[in-house]
């Protein structure tokens, strides 16, 4: 297939549209974190750089850790913006810009999110590093594609939409898997494993009130009290259900893991958590 120049886009300087990255300036080994400022923080560890490009809140850097070749790339914050990354990495491993058609050889990338979240269990209290083994997608942005149900876990699904008596105003929403063997060798024993929820917002989506009161009031309880097998759920955030989700469909290895900055259920907040998240910064490094 030749993908037509509105559907993949290629700047001038032969950079996809909204990274300004060129294939050759992606490693196989992705980190993504949402906030721009903290791909320096992740880049500080390395033993060199080779390549650094600003686009929007897209700041990347790829270079060299122990031997690894890794890329360190920003989102922004929103599954919408996870919809851009994950295309367009895709985009520089899989597609000849020159060409426009898909590549001969398959190149499976290794993407892990670096991010902080909510704790909504007792055990996940301020500072606790979370892995995001399902994820269910309070944006909606997965059943755009036509592959959802292939790499959704349906049965989920169906039971967290009959425990939280799901209005259908609010769009459905989908449960993404995040790759086992990428969870068993970054998570190890140091993460609370469990369901993490992405939400469309920080405010009424995550159940908070301040001026604007919710659909839901009981929201965040039965939240907390769901669950399926041996899984809870036990954060919010932002990002990871499109991540899992999208990374399946495409063929990549995916996962998110976070720190705990708020515990909703204790009411707690750290806004003092930039340096803390270090230890998880590393952590991930050595592992990925």
């Amino acid at each position: 297939m030749k993908y037509p120049e509105s559907e993949l886009i290629i700047n001038g300087d032969g950079s996809i549209f909204h990274l300004h990255l060129t294939p050759d300036q992606l490693a196989d080994r992705v980190i993504l974190v949402g906030d721009p400022g903290r791909v320096n923080t992740v880049a500080a560890h390395f033993d060199e750089c080779e390549c650094e490009v600003q686009s929007r809140e897209f700041h990347t850097i790829t270079g060299t850790y122990k031997g690894k070749r890794i890329t360190v790339l920003s989102t922004g914050i929103g599954c919408d913006n996870i919809d851009i990354v994950v295309n367009e990495l895709d985009a520089l491993a899989n597609i000849d810009f020159a060409t426009r058609e898909d590549n001969p050889t398959f190149r499976q990338l290794t993407l892990v999110r670096i991010g902080t979240c909510g704790g909504l269990q007792p055990e996940t209290p301020l500072g606790t590093f979370v892995a995001s083994v399902k994820s269910i997608g309070f944006d909606g942005l997965l059943n755009y594609y036509a592959d959802r149900n292939r790499v959704c876990d349906l049965e989920l699904e169906e039971a967290f939409k009959a425990h939280m008596a799901w209005s259908p105003l609010k769009g459905a929403p989908y449960v993404a898997t995040a790759c086992p063997e990428l969870i068993d060798q970054i998570a190890g024993s140091d993460m609370v494993r469990g369901i993490t929820i992405a939400c469309g917002g920080f405010y009424g989506p995550q159940g908070r009130q301040v001026r604007m009161s919710i659909q839901d009031p009981d929201q965040n309880y039965k939240v907390e009290a769901f669950r399926y097998g041996d899984l809870k759920v036990c954060n919010f955030e932002m990002e990871s259900s499109a991540l899992a989700g999208l990374s399946a469909i495409l063929g990549h290895r995916a996962m998110t893991c976070c720190m705990v900055i708020a515990n909703r259920y204790a009411q707690k907040m750290n806004t003092g958590y930039k340096n803390q998240i270090d230890d998880l910064i590393t952590l991930v490094l050595d592992r990925i």
